[in-house]
Formats: structure tokens, sequence, C-alpha cells
């Protein structure tokens, strides 16, 4: 499975992959863990004193655009790993073993393993926050605290997220010019948008993901609902771990994720004037509450 439509967009991006670890503002490394699916990329950096933090970014990005306004304030209170989701953008690497049978708990529970994290800290942004949420409903005993970004619980209208991402993303997407670029940045965020569009490294990194990313290389990675024979009382089992931080501008919140939050009792805490690049937008806030939210664990 191809990540890049080329090889050129892929030198393109992780060029400005690099770009963006430039300005994180403090010390890291970067390692490639090998699992049954392929190499996954790891960001370290952090005090390694501290309890161990481990990040996913959403889909048609990755963690060094995700974490780039968050890394120096998180890694001063964690042991911070953000994870490069294999078969997305960034450095990981998929082999001959991702395929139809990939299965993310399995994949994260290797990639700890190799890691030697025995428990952590989770937290993730859209559909990473839908691998956490998973994540902490199969293996509780290794989350000591969940957050989920700008994410909802896969359940009745919020439960086809491809449906979701159509309404949204398109016809932005499918014409990435420098000016539909910025229209779709602001459609996607609140009234903070500008820590995006005045941004070069990152706006010349986004554009190369919309370019250059082959979005069915995230083909494997099913989102299912927890309404499933499979999940029942998931949303229970869930419910006093994992944490909601959502913008009320984000589109995807309007369009089914924020009543699928609210109807199902969820552990969730709102912010005006914000949309779907919550922890960019409102950065300072965020991450504060990312602390303050843990260390009371």
């Amino acid at each position: 499975m191809k990540v890049y439509r080329s090889n050129r967009a892929g030198i393109k991006i992780l060029r400005t992959y690099d770009k963006l670890l430039e300005h994180w503002g403090c010390e890291k490394k970067e390692r490639d863990i090998d699992t049954p699916y392929g190499f996954t990329h790891v960001i370290e950096w952090g005090d390694t004193d501290k309890n161990p933090l481990v990040l996913f970014h959403g889909v048609g990005d990755d963690s060094a655009l995700m974490w780039i306004y968050n890394a120096k304030a998180l890694g001063e209170n964690f042991h911070c790993f953000a994870i490069d989701t294999i078969g997305g953008p960034g450095k990981s690497l998929p082999g001959d073993g991702y395929n139809k049978t990939f299965d993310d708990v399995k994949w994260i529970d290797d990639v700890l393993s190799k890691l030697e994290i025995e428990k952590a800290y989770f937290a993730g942004v859209s559909n990473g926050g839908y691998i956490i949420q998973l994540y902490t409903l199969e293996r509780p005993d290794k989350v000591l605290k969940a957050i989920s970004l700008s994410c909802s619980v896969p359940t009745g209208p919020n439960k086809n997220p491809l449906k979701t991402m159509m309404k949204i993303f398109l016809p932005e997407a499918l014409f990435p010019t420098k000016k539909n670029t910025e229209k779709l940045i602001k459609k996607l965020s609140g009234r903070n948008y500008r820590v995006f569009t005045e941004n070069d490294t990152i706006m010349n990194h986004y554009r190369a993901l919309l370019v250059g990313f082959n979005n069915m290389a995230m083909a494997y990675h099913k989102v299912r609902s927890f309404e499933e024979d499979e999940f029942e009382g998931a949303l229970n089992r869930i419910r006093d771990k994992v944490v909601y931080l959502v913008g009320e501008e984000d589109p995807f919140e309007k369009l089914g994720g924020k009543e699928a939050l609210i109807s199902n009792n969820m552990n969730v805490r709102f912010f005006d004037d914000a949309g779907h690049g919550l922890n960019h937008e409102l950065a300072d806030t965020i991450n504060e509450k990312i602390i303050s939210i843990f260390k009371e664990t």
C-alpha cells in the first residue's frame, strides 16, 4: 500500500515534516519500531522521570503537524511519545502485514511493548481520538487516563465518519490550490484560523499533504460503531477514563458529534470560537487543560 501518490510527493512531505519539527521548541529523538504491520515512527521527548504520554494524530496529518504548538508544554510535564499512524502521512512505513487483518489494538500493544511502556496517559485528535477510545475500551489496565480531542463517540448520527468527511472536505481537498487550502482551513477552524494560515511552514506542509498523500492508505483502519454487539456496554466502560475536549465551531461536531457526546452523557468540555484544530487554535488553553486533567488522576 503506497502512502504517497509519488516519490516526489513523499520527498516534499517528509522535507516539510522535518521543517515543522524544527519549530517544536524542544529536544527530541526519532525512532522506528518494527511491528508485524511495518515500521512505526515515534517521536520521543520530555522528562523521562515523568509518566508516559502517548499521542495520536488524525487522518491526513502527522505528528510533526499535530503537536507543533503543544510539544514544549507537554514535554515539561510528561515523557511524550508521538506516534505516526501506520498507513497515514509521516514517517511510518507499512509492510506486508498491513492488510485486511490489521488490528489497531494489537498494533498499539506491539509499539508500547517495544517502547517498554506498561501504563500511560493517552491523547488523540480526531481519528487519533477514536483510536485512544478503542484502546481504552480494549486495554483499560494500560490506560491511566485518556483525552479525545476534536472527536466524538462512534454512535448514532456520528458513526459514518467517511460520509461526514466528504461533506466537510469537498470540494476544496480535491483541488488543493493555495486558495482552496486556505479556504479549507477556515472551514475547519474557528476565529483563530490564523495560527494555520499565517504560518508558512504549516501551510506548505498541509498543502503538500493534500496534494501528495494517498488517502486509501488508511483504508485498513476501520472505525467501528460502539453500538455493535461486540462493544456492548462500551460507553459505560470508557466514560470514567476518557475526557472529550471539543470546539463549538468544529464542523464534525455540528454534523452529529456534539449530539452524540451529550446524549450519551460523556465527560465533555466545550470551547467557544474553536474548530477542529482545537489544540492549535487554543494551544495555551488546551495545553493547560491536558496537563490539569492528567495531573488529577
